[in-house]
């Protein structure tokens, strides 16, 4: 999988942490200050959206009296909080980051998440020295599933395209990453069975867990 391979980029959130369930709970205690359920299907509509562009959905779609700023701010405050106490690492995922470090492997973040929510994870579990560019959806253009925010990371870490590999644990970051012209690995994620045939379809390898890559027992798909 890391053979000719010069950097690897990692999504953040239900990929590189197990992380993806804290934005329904937030979901469920933002609404509920003002009398709102969250619909169904809302993570659906929401998936590959950057953190601004999820803000403006909420209000656009919600009656809240707040700005798009005041929205962000509140998100922050109550996520920021649970990524420093409550995310950890995937199984694996420390392992694998201290092997690629020790060969000098340029690491970097494509994220839809915030940059200052990002580093508090990754501070928090004690790996943020480990990454060299950390690079979010709102520096890019568009989001994913287009192809800026990997091509961007590349950019940053000075590696061609065709050289990175990237982990993802959604079609739409997968998709990204393909448009990239980069390898790309698909994650196990809870939150993303349901798009499992898909997600094998995108990728070119499959694992379970970071334990996968560093005892070679993942699936070559293409």
């Amino acid at each position: 999988m890391l053979k000719d391979k010069k950097a690897v980029i990692f999504d953040l959130d239900g990929t590189l942490v197990d992380s993806m369930w804290i934005w329904k709970e937030i979901d469920i205690r933002f609404l509920g200050r003002y009398g709102l359920q969250v619909p169904d299907g809302l993570n659906d509509a929401l998936e590959g959206f950057s953190f601004y562009e999820t803000a403006k959905y909420f209000k656009e779609h919600f009656p809240l009296p707040l700005t798009m700023e005041e929205i962000m701010e509140t998100w922050n405050r109550m996520a920021a909080e649970m990524y420093e106490k409550e995310i950890s690492l995937k199984d694996g995922a420390k392992e694998l980051i201290h092997m690629l470090k020790e060969k000098h492997m340029p690491l970097g973040i494509a994220t839809s998440n915030s940059r200052e929510l990002a580093k508090v994870c990754l501070k928090s579990n004690g790996i943020l020295d480990a990454f060299d560019y950390i690079c979010t959806s709102d520096e890019v253009p568009k989001g994913k599933p287009e192809p800026d925010v990997y091509l961007h990371a590349a950019e940053k870490l000075s590696v061609e395209p065709e050289k990175v590999l990237v982990f993802e644990d959604i079609p739409y970051g997968l998709m990204a990453g393909k448009r990239a012209n980069m390898a790309t690995c698909a994650v196990r994620d809870p939150y993303s069975e349901r798009a499992m045939e898909e997600k094998l379809r995108l990728a070119d390898y499959y694992i379970d867990s970071y334990y996968d890559v560093l005892n070679g027992t993942y699936q070559k798909l293409s």
